[in-house]
């Protein structure tokens, strides 16, 4: 698990070991994308966050969603399945060859149809959408230097009462770190999000750190 570095990894295993279970679709997309990307599996999403997205997606009831950053598919599967019949996930990657085995994925887990994906930066192709409120849930998982463009771009989106979801806000646990340099950016992130008058923020200890906003 990627909390391993911050929390007692016997609590972690157990915490997983009490999350609802990925289905054959997600172990097999998960299996897939550890022999052919390798060292890149890290940016896939634990089993317990992508239960946790599917739940937090069909709580919140959204119908309208984006994700930046798909990597192979693992959390806009878990999201588009908390979607109501009618609803649409939005998906922004950079891609081709890893967004390629989410197109599968997205065939095998009958989500296909909920899901539209658009190549290229996500700084450009994501505030090409209209500045509207129209957006109710969105997770982000991308490049780290980008999240304040992102973050913005999506809450100036964003539909009252709607949910944003950052990934790896507490990078293994360094952002408690002052003298870790490299942990910077992500504690500015997170002193952005705290600062947005606009929404309420807190961190979740789920995996390598979820932030959770939900706009007034």
């Amino acid at each position: 698990m990627k909390a391993f570095s911050f929390i007692n990894p016997g609590v972690a295993e157990y915490i997983q070991g009490h999350t609802t279970p990925p289905d054959t679709v997600l172990r097999e997309l998960a299996e897939e994308t550890v022999a052919v990307t390798d060292d890149s599996a890290v940016m896939q999403i634990s089993p317990e966050q992508g239960t946790f997205l599917t739940m937090i997606t069909r709580i919140s009831g959204a119908r309208n969603a984006v994700e930046v950053g798909t990597f192979t598919g693992y959390s806009s599967i878990c999201i588009a399945r908390g979607l109501p019949e009618g609803g649409r996930l939005t998906c922004f990657d950079v891609s081709e060859e890893w967004t390629s085995i989410a197109r599968k994925y997205w065939e095998k887990a009958d989500v296909a149809h909920l899901v539209e994906l658009r190549i290229g930066p996500a700084a450009e192709t994501l505030t090409s959408f209209p500045v509207r409120p129209e957006i109710d849930l969105a997770f982000i998982d991308a490049d780290k230097a980008g999240y304040p463009v992102y973050y913005e771009a999506v809450m100036s989106r964003l539909a009252p009462g709607g949910i944003i979801l950052v990934d790896n806000t507490l990078r293994h646990g360094s952002v408690a770190d002052y003298t870790d340099g490299e942990a910077a950016l992500m504690r500015e992130f997170n002193d952005l999000v705290l600062a947005d008058s606009r929404a309420t923020s807190t961190i979740l200890p789920i995996a390598d750190g979820l932030t959770f906003v939900r706009k007034h």
